[in-house]
């Protein structure tokens, strides 16, 4: 297919389309901006700034990426912004660039799904294939870790890290960080238990569930002090990849610290 481009809208000198390319009608697409082959956007999306937007994208109308962040501190300074391919943004999506007081980059995994009305700061770094519901809002500098889920209406506090095949439910205020494969809910948030749905959606065998179940447990239900907790379960489960993700998880540097557990336990795997 042709890249198309529909008369009404404005695309600089300088900006790079790849092969069928399809610009509907009223968008903007700055001097700076790279869009791969196969992106789409359908109508009254803009681009600018230094963007890459990966093959096969597609944005809804009213979507902006690349613009300037809500940051007083930033000055113009070309910092980026990237979204992989296949990533689905819906309508009336922001995603800023970043800022050079942080990474300089916000980035957005591919095949992800940006919901309606989804706000992502600048300097935040989204894994592959995330998906994020409708008016969920993020402060700058949060990572999502790939596959994670993200409930509608979630408000997410700069600098949180949220681990891989995470669930944060609806209407949650997250203040702190979320352990891989953890569920949390609630304002403030709490960790109600593991993302078993997740874990099985992603083909993790049962018995390999219930090592990661029995861990959590361990770090979150059990009793004494946590930092002997962490370390029984690194002699326990120290060669079990999943644990040890979960381990290393806690063990990195954090600005936030950790969302601990409120609730029973009620996963059942």
């Amino acid at each position: 297919m042709d890249t198309s481009i529909h008369p009404s809208s404005v695309v600089a000198p300088g900006a790079t389309l790849g092969s069928g390319v399809q610009i509907g009608p009223f968008c903007t697409v700055g001097p700076e901006a790279v869009l791969e082959d196969g992106v789409r956007l359908i109508s009254h999306v803009v681009v600018e700034g230094r963007t890459r937007i990966g093959a096969g994208a597609t944005f809804y109308p009213f979507a902006t990426v690349g613009l300037p962040p809500q940051d007083l501190k930033y000055a113009g300074e070309p910092t980026e912004t990237v979204v992989g391919a296949r990533t689905v943004v819906r309508e009336h999506v922001t995603i800023h660039r970043g800022t050079v007081t942080g990474t300089g980059i916000t980035r957005v995994g591919a095949g992800c799904l940006l919901m309606a009305v989804v706000h992502v700061a600048h300097d935040c770094a989204i894994g592959d294939g995330v998906v994020i519901a409708n008016n969920v809002v993020m402060g700058g500098h949060v990572e999502i870790g790939d596959g994670a889920v993200i409930g509608g209406a979630a408000a997410i506090h700069q600098f949180v890290r949220i681990g891989r095949a995470a669930m944060v439910g609806g209407v949650s205020g997250v203040e702190a960080d979320v352990i891989p494969f953890g569920s949390v809910i609630g304002n403030r948030a709490r960790l109600a238990g593991l993302n078993v749905i997740g874990l099985r959606r992603r083909g993790i065998e049962r018995a390999q569930i219930h090592t990661v179940r029995n861990a959590f447990r361990l770090l979150f239900r059990g009793e004494g002090v946590f930092a002997d907790r962490v370390a029984e379960a690194r002699r326990t489960w120290a060669e079990d990849p999943l644990v040890g993700e979960i381990l290393a998880f806690i063990d990195a540097p954090s600005r936030r610290g950790l969302i601990r557990a409120a609730i029973e336990d009620t996963d059942d795997a």
